[in-house]
Parts: C-alpha cells; structure tokens; sequence
C-alpha cells in the first residue's frame, strides 16, 4: 500500500515550524534526505514527505530540542550503534526497562552485570510488549530468541516486527518493509517499527522519557 503523503507547506501549517527549522533540522541530519520527496504538481515541483514519518519526527524533535541539543538529538535518531554499556542496576534504577523483562532476558542467554545498547533494546521491547499485555511471559522467550537471531537484518532496512495468532498459537515475524499477507484466520495482534524503538530505547538510555 503506497505511503500517505503531506506537502511541504501543509506540514509547516500543521506543525507550526519555519521553513528555516525544517532544513536546518535536514541539515543536522534529524530528518533524513530521503524524506525529501520532490513531485511534479499542476503548480510546478513541490517537495512532499512520508505523512505519518514526518509528524511524529517533528513532534519528538520538539519535544526535545529544549532539554538537548540538535547534535545530541540527531545522535538519538542516527543508525549508530551506541558502543558503551549500562550496568544492571542503571537499567533498573533509571526505568529503562522493568526487572521482570530483565530476569527473563537474564534466564534465557546468561546472568550478567553489563548490557550493551543492543541487549538492553531487546529487553526494551520485550518489555512494552509485556507491559501491554500484548504477550505473556512464555511467548517473550520465543520473541526473545528471534531478535536474538535475526534483529541485526531487519533493525535499519524498515523492519517491523510483527505477533499473529492463529487458533491459540503465537508467532513472531520480523520482516523488511513491503506487504505481507497472511492466510485466513490470521489474527494480527500488532505490528512494531523497529526504528522507533530504537529511538525510544535511546532516549530512555541517554536519561530522557519516551514520548512514543
């Protein structure tokens, strides 16, 4: 299904920025080139954006830009990987992620005291999940296992991650952008962004609240 759009002068009405925020914001890379979608219109070539992308972007930069700086801010939106590591009571004391999701992670592969940014997003979204009851506890072990094995393929190219029931049984499916169509009787329970929760995970690292 092709993407919902919005024009450059619609999303400024909407969002109450300047022209001069908005690529001044492109230029510290907090909003990504490739949004920029040029199109040719009856009035000429207009430059239009992914329409759901776009509005939550502008809301977390606004959101942040007091507290942060943009440098700061892009450094949570960028696909680089952070390279430090938080110690097991930080993650605790600092609610980023709650000690029930943490034992299981903990039970599942191996007791440690450190976690990198990638563990500690794997926790991170086994904990939402819980914490909205969208699975139970056997079903985040399974989930557990699959960003464990695959999340490194799916996490900057689009991925989602998505939970089906069929007839009682759960399944989780990480998958690249692009439509996906399941049989009769498939119940989608939810489809997750993956670089939303890294953005999330993020903020939640760096000391900040979520606002996703």
């Amino acid at each position: 299904m092709e993407q919902e759009l919005i024009s450059k002068k619609d999303l400024l009405e909407l969002t109450g920025i300047s022209y001069g925020q908005l690529y001044r914001w492109k230029r510290k890379n907090l909003i990504p080139e490739e949004w920029f979608i040029r199109k040719s219109t009856y009035t000429g070539q207009e430059t239009f954006f992914p329409k759901e992308q776009i509005l939550d972007r502008v809301e977390k930069i606004k959101n942040l830009k007091d507290d942060l700086s943009l440098d700061e801010i892009a450094g949570m939106f960028s696909t680089v990987p952070i390279t430090t590591a938080l110690e097991r009571h930080e993650l605790i004391e600092r609610n980023i992620v709650s000690d029930i999701a943490l034992k299981l992670y903990t039970q599942q592969f191996a007791e440690q005291q450190h976690f990198t940014f990638k563990e500690v997003l794997h926790i991170y979204i086994l904990d939402k999940l819980l914490s909205k009851g969208d699975i139970n506890l056997e079903e985040g072990k399974t989930l557990l296992q699959l960003l464990h094995d695959h999340f490194g393929k799916v996490e900057h190219a689009g991925g989602q991650l998505i939970c089906i029931r069929k007839m009682g049984i759960t399944s989780f499916i990480l998958a690249q952008s692009g439509d996906i169509y399941f049989e009769e009787g498939v119940r989608v329970v939810f489809t997750m962004n993956l670089l939303t929760c890294i953005e999330e995970c993020k903020l939640k690292w760096h000391g900040g609240e979520s606002h996703g």
